[in-house]
């Protein structure tokens, strides 16, 4: 079964035409063949982008919404949205005297627009409709959860609660207890819809809608159920269980496919899209695949030259200082970064010296220091000594 075009883009059902704009910006960004490391790349950048085009067109997004995922891809394979079906002569080109039959056929009066006004509208250009909604999948839901560094470094399996609906467990989302009287609805007259005609320039279109009454149930019940106050659902807090993968970033989110909300006349369940977000870390700040890491040194080891213990994710690595290193020098450590997300290979981890000047010294560490000035041509007070001027550079 194909992927519903709100689920593609991650909207729910009555999302704006700019949410839906926004939404589809979002996919194209992260599936986009030409920047997209997904091996699917190039097939979701199809369908978001065939999402958006129905879902901002309102005459197309009504048809969708009244036949159905299946049954819309199916009418646009017979002919689409933009023109007749297949047929030559056939089609729209036979509108010269609006009197030779049919202006929505196609070869033979057949498929092309006549097929799409009949599902869409339950009857074409005059015929009657009629029938009850189908399954319609639930919503999407989406909620947020907060990770470590270390966890999105080396992937958790993570627990967490959520507040969603639910299908009232009392009524099984009927919205009536089973002793409820019923009778047919005569808005409808037991349908599930109503109709309505319209005069067009190419003749009358019968259309039909769901029963505002009934609510597309073609039956009235003398009570509701009390547990769900006839609403079908309950909000519940459930209890699930998500797989991070290693490598993952702050703010992508994971889709977790029939956790959303229930769906309508049978229909599934929506998905639950959880958006990861990643707390600061007190030693790494990250780029990226790459992550950023000071380090602080004396000024002998920076003079001289040392090997300092640096830590990782993985654990500390030694690291050497080569000698006249200045602060504020990056070192790199090829390797020592994130995970990259569903792909080989790691980031590397960029290490920033600092060179630390003591707070307090001996006597014989500032004689030596002082000597150390003298011998190069420096004059030094000892009240404020070559240190305070190290500071004043920093």
């Amino acid at each position: 079964m194909s992927e519903d075009f709100y689920s593609v883009l991650g909207v729910s059902r009555d999302a704006s035409e700019d949410d839906i704009k926004q939404a589809y910006r979002k996919k194209a960004a992260e599936y986009h063949p030409d920047v997209s490391d997904d091996p699917n790349a190039d097939e979701k950048f199809k369908k978001a982008k065939q999402a958006k085009e129905v879902l901002t067109d309102d005459q197309k997004r009504q048809a969708y919404d009244q036949m159905g995922h299946e049954r819309f891809e199916q009418a646009e394979k017979r002919g689409g949205f933009d023109g007749g079906g297949a047929g030559g002569a056939g089609g729209m080109g036979g509108m010269g005297g609006m009197g030779g039959g049919d202006p929505f056929g196609g070869a033979g009066g057949q498929g092309g627009l006549g097929d799409i006004f009949e599902q869409f509208f339950g009857g074409g250009a005059g015929g009657g409709g009629g029938g009850r909604s189908g399954p319609r999948q639930g919503p999407d839901l989406r909620t947020d959860l907060a990770i470590e560094l270390e966890e999105a470094h080396e992937g958790v399996e993570k627990q967490f609660t959520v507040a969603r609906p639910e299908t009232c467990p009392d009524c099984g989302g009927s919205g009536h207890p089973d002793s409820a009287d019923a009778e047919t609805c005569p808005e409808c007259e037991g349908r599930g819809q109503t109709t309505q005609v319209q005069q067009t320039p190419l003749g009358r279109v019968q259309q039909t809608q769901t029963c505002r009454r009934c609510e597309g149930e073609g039956t009235l019940y003398s009570e509701t159920c009390s547990t769900c106050t006839g609403d079908g659902q309950i909000r519940n807090e459930a209890t699930l269980s998500v797989e991070v993968p290693p490598g993952i970033r702050d703010g992508q989110s994971l889709r977790m496919e029939r956790e959303g909300a229930p769906g309508e006349n049978g229909g599934p369940n929506g998905d639950l899209l959880i958006e990861i977000s990643i707390r600061k870390h007190p030693e790494f700040d990250r780029d990226g695949d790459d992550l950023a890491h000071r380090a602080a040194i004396s000024f002998p080891q920076a003079t001289f030259g040392t090997t300092v213990e640096v830590p990782t994710l993985n654990g500390s690595v030694e690291m050497d200082i080569p000698s006249a290193t200045q602060s504020g020098e990056t070192f790199r450590l090829e390797g020592k970064g994130m995970p990259r997300l569903r792909r080989r290979g790691n980031g590397d981890l960029f290490v920033k010296v600092q060179i630390v000047t003591p707070e307090e010294m001996n006597d014989e560490q500032r004689e030596a220091l002082e000597a150390f000035a003298e011998a190069g041509g420096e004059e030094v007070e000892v009240a404020e000594g070559f240190f305070e001027k190290i500071k004043s550079s920093l």
